[in-house]
């Protein structure tokens, strides 16, 4: 109920995180398609950047602004920094205070004075008090303790303490609490951008830890705040199911008497001239620049399915000519056995 500086910060990481999620599953996944050359029609989603450029802006973000108060001269107190919030996200639709409510005629008495709300993803919306918001952003720790920890001399303190090295020592102020804790979210943005993600989203059912039992409005409003609606309306209004032309024809190809055993042409000509023999619908098919396009999982399980069904025939086609030649060749042995002990017989008798 009461949401302070570190709920802030571990609300922003939220944030970002969700933008990547964004990014690489539901933007990268129309993007494809026009990079690929496919027609479709685009699906509406709530794309959080806003948000995040409302925290972390390096210009006019709300982390700038507090850090911008803990380093100027004079006294300072929060009320300065949330009237400079207010001056600067007067017409934010995310941001809103009691001032800003103010000024478009809104009579909220729920949100305090010393309280700004941000509207987060999937309008989830947080009350923040901005008690307490400079002295924890400052970085109280001071130099000579950073230097102490250094000459301790152990691997671990010194990682932990880098800025107590007296090769490296500055008279700068030591960095905040948050622009520490945005460089280390944007070093874990850049370590995840770098990799191929793959999500599993944990649903609380219900609040009592009973089995078999689903509360549905909290499992909808996790759904709704995990995204996980906008993913599904863009994987459905899509295509379930790419892969590139060769893997594919690599792996189907058994199924038609055209590209079985060997095809000879390009790997988009064998997709299109297997796909063609087994009579799949048009509608269930896209050709693009390097991959085919698959809409319905049903298409892909028959595809699964005639494939199990051809290398089980394959398999026996094999173990057939195998026994054949095995068989054949005992046989062609105990054959040429049989006329030289005949011939050696005869000329004995």
């Amino acid at each position: 109920q009461d949401n302070g500086f570190e709920q802030f910060i571990i609300n922003y990481c939220n944030e970002k995180l969700q933008q990547i999620f964004i990014l690489m599953t539901l933007k990268e996944e129309q993007e494809e398609y026009i990079r690929e050359g496919i027609r479709w029609t685009p699906v509406e989603f709530f794309d959080n950047s806003v948000i995040c450029n409302l925290i972390e802006n390096s210009k006019g973000g709300i982390l700038a602004m507090l850090d911008e108060e803990c380093l100027r001269p004079g006294v300072v107190n929060e009320d300065t920094f949330l009237t400079k919030l207010n001056q600067l996200f007067a017409t934010h639709k995310h941001y809103e205070s009691r001032e800003t409510q103010n000024a478009r005629h809104v009579m909220d008495a729920s949100l305090a004075p010393q309280c700004f709300r941000i509207h987060h993803y999937a309008g989830k919306v947080v009350t923040y008090n901005v008690t307490g918001f400079i002295e924890k952003n400052n970085d109280l720790l001071f130099r000579d303790l950073s230097q102490a920890m250094w000459a301790a001399r152990h691997p671990l303190l010194r990682s932990l303490f880098p800025e107590g090295d007296p090769q490296k020592a500055s008279l700068k102020l030591p960095p905040t609490a948050g622009f520490q804790f945005k460089s280390s979210v944007a070093t874990l943005m850049k370590n995840l951008y770098s990799k191929n993600p793959n999500y599993i989203r944990c649903i609380k059912p219900n609040e009592t830890k009973t089995a078999m039992l689903f509360t549905p409005e909290l499992v909808l409003a996790q759904i709704r705040y995990l995204g996980l609606l906008e993913n599904v309306r863009v994987r459905r209004a899509g295509y379930a199911f790419r892969q590139l032309y060769g893997p594919f024809l690599e792996r189907y190809k058994m199924l038609g008497t055209r590209t079985w055993p060997r095809w000879a042409g390009g790997d988009r000509d064998g997709v299109e001239a297997l796909l063609e023999e087994l009579a799949i619908p048009t509608e269930e098919l896209a050709f693009g620049h390097t991959k085919i396009f698959i809409r319905s999982p049903r298409t892909l399980f028959d595809l699964e399915k005639r494939r199990q069904e051809r290398v089980a025939q394959l398999v026996t086609l094999i173990q057939k000519m195998f026994r054949g030649w095995r068989c054949r060749t005992q046989y062609q042995l105990m054959r040429k056995s049989q006329i030289v002990i005949s011939a050696w017989f005869r000329g004995h008798a």
